[in-house]
């Protein structure tokens, strides 16, 4: 008795696994340049927020928080000169976000101007496309 057996053979198999790897491939850079573009996109929403914040704290304390008092000055009333008779009554954060790469935005000010900014995807100085900085403008 005869059977029919059915079924792939190896080079088949191969060819099937080659089309699905390069649909991979294809999908994969458009769904990470996606997540890429969004990552900037709520990195600079997410300083528009602080600013915000800092704009605030401005107006109740005619200063901004210098670099030594940092964004913290926004969770807690700054105990380094210049200090802040009007801070408060309650905290303009109860924590401080975080970019969309789990790190601290950077903060610089000399109390009249400041500078706001994500190190973006690479997490260093400079960089280009994606790892660029991001800026609060």
């Amino acid at each position: 008795m005869l059977r029919n057996e059915e079924g792939l053979t190896l080079v088949e198999i191969m060819i099937v696994l080659a089309i699905l790897a390069g649909l991979a491939a294809i999908l994969g850079t458009t769904v990470f340049g996606a997540l890429d573009k969004a990552n900037v996109r709520q990195a600079k929403i997410q300083m528009g927020t602080i600013a915000g914040k800092l704009d605030e704290y401005s107006a109740d304390c005619g200063i901004y928080p210098t670099t030594d008092q940092g964004l913290e000055a926004l969770i807690n009333a700054p105990e380094v000169a210049p200090t802040c008779d009007d801070w408060g009554p309650t905290a303009y954060f109860k924590k401080l976000p975080k970019d969309p790469w789990k790190n601290d935005y950077v903060y610089e000010s000399d109390g009249s101007t400041y500078t706001l900014y994500s190190l973006g995807k690479d997490r260093k100085e400079e960089g280009e496309g994606y790892n660029k900085d991001i800026y609060y403008e």
